[in-house]
């Protein structure tokens, strides 16, 4: 009989691929409906929780904190896996260029200081966890994240809108390798630690890489210009996101790169999608598999 694995948030970002993956390896699926379903009920029998409940910035401090106590109290009950995708957001502006499992947590901003809280309430749940930690994504479909949003929305004019320093190296993960990995690691959840965190390293660009990369995929030559963050300055008094993006604007200034070593020590045959594929893909452009860098 096939594994059961919950879907929380099923149209999200992250949701929707790791759904994907798990039904490709077998998974029966049940994606939750807030308007109608019962979490306690939707978990029971579950051996999984894909948690990708996500509500926007300037929701975390009300909902963030009683999410994930839900979602510990249905796993605890089911006892279900909760597979739970994370960020960098913990580790704050002094963080080191390498950022893996054992790196500490020293955010002192507001969304950094609730990332830290949200994972030590599932480290400190007993109930099994696998956080996946990874950078800004990289989709297969525009679904409003900074590349298809912001920063690939004047391509056609021969540029992008970078957000920040254009040397500085920052860290993607393509989301449908982000939901093979989430996939893989859950078929081998017996075998891990009962807090298993792996971070994603996904690529690692600086804005000139990634320009130099548009620029092999749309076979012109890709101008990089920098965006302007004083739009975001004045929609703050009617735009409730506008306040934590410019909160994390830093990350677009500080070095980053996630740490492969335990996503390989877990799953030594996973394979990244070549860069230039995956921005292919998120620019819904083909591109030449012998073309791509690898």
């Amino acid at each position: 009989m096939s594994d059961t694995a919950l879907i929380l948030g099923p149209r999200g970002r992250f949701s929707r691929h790791a759904a994907a993956a798990l039904a490709v390896r077998g998974w029966q699926l049940r994606r939750f409906d807030r308007s109608r379903d019962s979490l306690s009920d939707a978990a029971s029998g579950a051996a999984l929780i894909v948690n990708g409940w996500n509500p926007p910035y300037d929701r975390w401090a009300a909902e963030l904190p009683g999410l994930t106590r839900q979602v510990i109290a249905a796993a605890r009950d089911s006892g279900a896996t909760i597979l739970q995708p994370a960020n960098v957001y913990v580790f704050g502006t002094d963080a080191p260029p390498v950022l893996g499992a054992d790196t500490l947590h020293r955010a002192s901003n507001p969304l950094g200081r609730l990332r830290i809280a949200m994972e030590a309430s599932l480290r400190d749940s007993g109930a099994p966890v696998i956080l996946l930690r990874a950078g800004d994504f990289l989709d297969d479909a525009p679904s409003g994240g900074w590349f298809d949003k912001v920063i690939a929305a004047p391509i056609a004019k021969g540029h992008i809108r970078y957000p920040g320093a254009p040397d500085v190296p920052h860290a993607w993960a393509y989301l449908p390798d982000l939901g093979r990995a989430a996939a893989q690691l859950a078929g081998r959840r017996a075998t891990l630690e009962r807090f298993e965190e792996v971070p994603f390293a996904g690529y690692t660009l600086t804005g000139r890489e990634l320009a130099a990369a548009l620029s092999r995929v749309t076979g012109r030559e890709i101008a990089l210009r920098s965006m302007a963050w004083w739009p975001l300055h004045l929609a703050r008094p009617f735009w409730g996101m506008a306040a934590g993006l410019l909160e994390m604007r830093y990350l677009w200034a500080m070095e980053h790169r996630l740490d492969a070593a335990r996503l390989r020590a877990l799953l030594p045959d996973f394979a990244d999608t070549p860069p230039e594929t995956a921005l292919a893909s998120a620019l819904q452009r083909d591109v030449d598999p012998d073309e791509a860098v690898a």
